[in-house]
């Protein structure tokens, strides 16, 4: 008898690391999925939605892999990527639509095994479980069996960002398989953070997109126990409580307004419509004019910066819905992450050798409260025409995110904003970031920008301040070295920078001009 599995899910590490007691493998951007291969194919979702007709070049499983049940990852590959656009023609937002045709065949990648000839796997080893794997199932033109490496995490996850992936997932050899547990023994391993979230309400459009919404009002699931009071204490030391009573409370940990595509829009406003209700189901979050509240029934996959002290997310940016995903998953530990140097602990512990990679940011000085320090921003922008953000994410914590703009303004340049103080310190760089060490670029200062900024991409109308189209064109996390008022070194890690920068003020030209170019 095949047993019912639900997959076992991984939770945030902080960083890449290496270690002997792990195996890694890459992680790949597509739909997770059960298969249960017997006298027929079933194929299911990680919320237990039917996938099989969605997919039929996958019934090669019934000779490949028979009387067995697998885990996977089911992509679609573009350019030697995957590409989870090439997926969404065969997901609608009520679940899944046969294979239209001339649409990319997929590929299901094979990680682990829980089951053959109908005997249960899971509490076997890792190790165990990938060499019956590997005996089991034969690949074939649709169907491929990972292959991860053993201790060199911290290689593996950089070789992995060099080809455009998501990352890494980390695994420990001894774990077992936890079906429907979110479990430390698996860690993903991502250059961008993301978490899957709750879509609570959206706030009313303005500007450029009047017509349609501005930001999403996230949410994410607290389960947890209390007590039910069954009445006042009666005197004689006893507790009159009642037994203890499950809890599920969808807590407020921000909005996010930017990283919408125009499909997304629409896709999106089209979709409120179903859920529209009256009532707010989310704790934590003040209603405010303009607020429009929906049941808690959409996912939507939302990337994000690092998260604040009081439980916020910070500098979000939309990246997709999540059709294959239940409201009830959308949990925060999503978004406590596992510490890199646990792994060091753990391994000192063992005797194995543990490689911590990891960056740590430099504050030296505070700046003004970001609230004052963005008046100029606000000052000199029409927030009822422009889709720019008004800049609602604001706090106090020290961040150190990077993002360069390719703005295509009356004439081409680049911005290149630093986060720091709680704002986004920006210059326009007229001839864009220098990629050799012989060139120094002019750098002016400008007014600073809200965190919000950090993912905006859009066309700011004509007329307006800064009218022209901007699209990011490089981001990730910078150190701090040196910071003063009239020098800043800095190195950046992102998708197209990496190494040493330097920012000095060019005095001679004016009071706002600074020369970028490479560090040594």
């Amino acid at each position: 008898m095949t047993h019912h599995y639900l997959p076992m899910s991984s939770k945030p590490a902080d960083g890449p690391f290496s270690s002997d007691e792990w195996l890694f493998e890459i992680k790949w951007d597509g739909v997770r999925a059960i298969a249960y291969v017997n006298e027929g194919l079933l194929i299911r979702s990680r919320n237990d939605k039917e996938l099989t007709g969605s997919f039929p070049e996958l019934a090669e499983l019934l000779e490949l892999a028979p009387r067995t049940v697998l885990d996977g990852e089911i992509v679609a590959m573009s350019g030697g990527r995957p590409d989870i656009q090439e997926l969404l023609p065969r997901i609608t937002s009520q679940g899944w639509t046969p294979q239209p045709a001339g649409i990319s065949p997929v590929t299901y990648i094979v990680f682990d095994i829980l089951e053959q000839d109908g005997v249960p796997l899971v509490n076997l080893p890792l190790t165990e479980r990938r060499q019956i794997l590997q005996k089991r199932v034969k690949e074939g033109p649709h169907v491929v069996i990972s292959e991860p490496v053993e201790s060199q995490g911290t290689e593996y996850y950089q070789a992995a960002v060099r080809k455009g992936l998501e990352g890494v997932m980390a695994k420990r050899l001894d774990s077992v398989y936890e079906p429907g547990v979110r479990s430390s023994s698996w860690l993903k391993i991502k250059q961008q953070k993301t978490c899957d979230c709750v879509i609570s309400g959206y706030t009313r459009g303005k500007g450029g997109r009047s017509t349609q919404f501005g930001a999403l009002i996230l949410g994410l699931y607290k389960y947890g126990t209390r007590q039910r009071e069954n009445g006042s204490d009666p005197g004689n030391g006893s507790s009159n409580r009642g037994p203890e009573n499950n809890t599920r409370d969808l807590i407020y940990i921000g909005k996010v307004g930017s990283g919408f595509k125009d499909r997304d829009l629409t896709l999106l406003k089209d979709l409120f419509l179903q859920y529209e209700t009256d009532t707010p189901h989310l704790t934590g979050v003040e209603p405010g004019k303009g607020v429009a509240w929906l049941i808690p029934a959409l996912v939507c996959e939302v990337s994000y910066q690092s998260v604040t002290r009081d439980r916020k997310l910070r500098i979000p940016g939309f990246i997709r819905l999540r059709s294959d995903k239940k409201p009830g998953e959308c949990t925060v530990d999503q978004i406590d992450t596992v510490g890199v140097p646990w792994a060091e602990k753990q391994a000192g512990k063992g005797g194995t050798s543990v490689t911590i990679h990891q960056d740590i940011p430099v504050a030296e000085e505070i700046g003004v409260p970001a609230e004052v320090a963005l008046k100029k921003y606000r000052k000199i922008r029409n927030f009822t025409v422009t889709p720019e953000p008004e800049g609602d994410n604001v706090t106090a914590d020290e961040g150190n995110y990077f993002v360069v703009l390719e703005h295509r303004a009356r004439n081409l340049h680049f911005d290149v904003r630093l986060e720091r103080d709680g704002v986004l310190k920006s210059w326009a760089v007229p001839k864009g970031v220098p990629l050799t060490h012989s060139e120094k670029h002019l750098a002016v200062a400008v007014e600073d920008h809200p965190l919000d900024y950090g993912h905006f991409e859009g066309t700011i109308p004509k007329g307006e301040y800064g009218a022209g189209t901007v699209t990011i064109w490089d981001n990730g996390h910078y150190v701090t070295k040196h910071w003063d008022n009239d020098k800043i070194e800095i190195t950046f890690h992102g998708k197209r920078l990496e190494g040493p920068y330097v920012l000095v003020r060019f005095k001679r030209a004016g009071k706002n001009d600074w020369l970028l170019f490479q560090g040594r």
